[in-house]
């Protein structure tokens, strides 16, 4: 989403923004990450042609859980909730907190793709 989009959103009321001490409209990370997970939609695929999905999803961190060795980081990345498994020290590291962007990489051994309605 751009700057202008959020820019809009706060001013249809969408969004609530603050001022900072500068002067400047601030809109708090973990707010943008609740309202984008609202408003996904699977976005219409301009080819018109059936395939699986990329393996990069550049989405918006929603929500993240630790404890003291692994983490939970979940993301929503266009209209797909991206979930992810890492160490708390990586999660530190990366600066993951709700409201940050990244790109969640998928790199897997098996990949199951189905077809509407069973069709084989």
């Amino acid at each position: 989403m751009s700057d202008d989009t959020v820019r809009r959103w706060v001013r249809g009321g969408q969004l609530t923004a603050t001022t900072d001490a500068a002067g400047r409209k601030v809109v708090d990370g973990a707010g943008l990450a609740a309202f984008a997970r609202e408003q996904a939609a699977r976005p219409a695929d301009p080819s018109g042609v059936g395939r699986s999905a990329r393996n990069r999803f550049v989405g918006l961190v929603t929500a993240v859980t630790t404890d003291r060795v692994m983490a939970q980081v979940e993301m929503q990345c266009g209209p797909f909730r991206v979930v992810s498994l890492m160490s708390t020290e990586a999660v530190r590291e990366l600066g993951l907190a709700p409201g940050s962007l990244g790109v969640a990489v998928v790199k897997a051994t098996t990949v199951v793709v189905e077809t509407p309605g069973g069709q084989s």
